[in-house]
């Protein structure tokens, strides 16, 4: 083992200030408010997702449905697929700069040693 590894396993060193931050109670509030978003959001996503993989695949009746001209269900599907993502982008950075980035800016504030 070299001391490198040492200084960090000890929480000294380069990188075993990193090791404290990352064993912190703010650190772990942080982590969590990040699952509290991305888990769920992330299931959901992707059941929606395979929701529209399987009626393209089994209900072709309805996904050639035609709304107007040759524009269908299916292509109104897909493209809200899109629509979407730019809403869960959006609802992310949201939450991220209400709840995510004060927490963050805090620990980075204590690691930098500019304590406010």
């Amino acid at each position: 083992m070299s001391t490198t590894d040492e200084s960090v396993e000890e929480g000294t060193g380069p990188h075993g200030e990193w090791r404290t931050v990352q064993e912190s109670a703010k650190f772990a509030r942080l982590r969590r408010r990040l699952r509290v978003f991305v888990f769920p959001m992330t299931v959901l996503f992707l059941v929606w997702y395979l929701v529209y993989v399987l009626l393209a695949d089994y209900a072709k009746g309805f996904m050639s449905t035609k709304l107007a001209g040759n524009f269908n269900v299916g292509l109104l599907i897909g493209l809200l697929q899109f629509v979407t993502t730019f809403l869960i982008t959006w609802a992310y950075v949201r939450y991220a700069n209400r709840k995510l980035d004060p927490i963050a800016d805090k620990i980075r504030a204590e690691v930098e040693g500019d304590d406010q």
